[in-house]
């Protein structure tokens, strides 16, 4: 995330000792990814404050958070421990723990992601929030909101609150990124970078697919014959253990403005990846689930001034067995060829929680580079 309003972004040094000056070397932090401490005292919230979060439905009927937001720890944790969208089973964003702010130690202070909540008529005039990276241990995100008032805390975390959300999401992205950068196929990597793209597709996903998917004829109102543009396609896999993760790179020439629509792009996904992935059952094939979650979509930031199309749902297979999971894709245009190009990760894990082999998976997406990348 690039922006969080009102943010003051702390630069964080990591001074390393390695046998010269007084560096400090740091620890690594404690805590497993997607977890994260909240250092906050708690109050009640006033009859009003609970009233107001009522009208804002933070929590679905059908959540996995179920407590009754009643204090100032209730709001944050419904909006941390928010559902993940588009998931199969219910999974919070982060698992959250909590500690009183006079009970934070040095035994803490190497929590991989860490939530301050300061409220303190005496030390502040006003509301701020500053971020920091790597302070006491490496890999770690900190985030401090610094309020002179419990009204005005809880009117910035109704606003913003999937901000600071989004921004420990991006931190746990951008260590997975890091991870990746160590070992890739590179085979794979070379199928893509004949096409002028790139991505950090790691070493243990294996290509299954190098193909190009001759054009097809569709039907619409608008335009009742029309022959859809070849489509290049790379798909690779991780069947080891007992999850499975798909990653698939398909692209095709940009012809519609409409390119970057819901619709567009759920068709084009049920198109290319119809044609493409299938079961043991003949004349199974994967389409995407539209009636019980229907996919989400938005516009994202995966590089400097770099703007992806992202949606989430639920694939499943069609005419087959009862199989399905979660997917995600990023969708860009590539500007120098002018060619649409997608990036999907898909899971299937019967029985097993998800969020974080997809996070991971998902992380990978984010490497994808396009020509413009590199022209700056």
């Amino acid at each position: 995330m690039k922006k969080l309003h009102g943010i003051v972004f702390l630069v964080a040094i990591i001074l390393v000792s390695c046998g010269k000056g007084t560096g400090r070397t740091l620890t690594s932090a404690t805590g497993s990814i997607y977890e994260c401490l909240v250092v906050m005292n708690d109050e009640p919230l006033t009859q009003e404050q609970v009233n107001e979060v009522a009208k804002l439905s933070l929590v679905n009927e059908a959540s996995g958070y179920t407590k009754p937001i009643a204090s100032l720890y209730d709001l944050v944790e419904a909006v941390m421990g928010a559902d993940m969208p588009c998931m199969p089973q219910v999974e919070p964003y982060f698992r959250l723990t909590q500690v009183k702010t006079a009970l934070f130690d040095d035994m803490l202070k190497p929590t991989r992601n860490i939530l301050f909540v300061d409220i303190n008529p005496q030390k502040y005039t006003q509301l701020k929030t500053k971020v920091a990276n790597d302070y006491w241990s490496t890999p770690q995100a900190i985030c401090r909101v610094q309020s002179p008032s419990e009204e005005e805390f809880v009117a910035y975390w109704l606003e913003h609150g999937e901000e600071i959300r989004d921004w420990f999401v991006n931190q746990e992205i951008k260590r997975q990124m890091k991870f990746y950068r160590a070992s890739t196929n590179k085979a794979a990597r070379a199928i893509l970078q004949a096409e002028g793209y790139d991505m950090l597709i790691p070493e243990d996903y294996m290509v299954i697919m190098d193909t190009t998917l001759a054009g097809v004829t569709t039907y619409s109102l608008r335009n009742p014959i029309a022959v859809a543009p070849e489509v290049r396609l790379l798909w690779c896999c991780n069947n080891k253990g007992s999850m499975r993760r798909d990653l698939v790179v398909y692209s095709y020439p940009y012809t519609d403005e409409n390119t970057f629509t819901q619709d567009y792009l759920n068709a084009k996904r049920d198109e290319v990846l119809g044609r493409v992935v299938s079961a043991s059952v003949e004349g199974s094939y994967m389409g995407t689930e539209y009636k019980v979650m229907p996919p989400v979509v938005r516009n994202i930031v995966v590089q400097e001034d770099e703007h992806a199309t992202e949606v989430r749902g639920l694939w499943k297979i069609l005419d087959g067995e009862a199989m399905g999971g979660p997917y995600v894709s990023h969708t860009r245009l590539d500007q120098v060829n002018g060619r649409v190009v997608t990036a999907e990760t898909f899971l299937y894990a019967a029985g097993q929680k998800k969020r974080t082999a997809l996070r991971q998976a998902e992380a990978i997406l984010y490497t994808l580079q396009l020509p413009q990348d590199t022209v700056k």
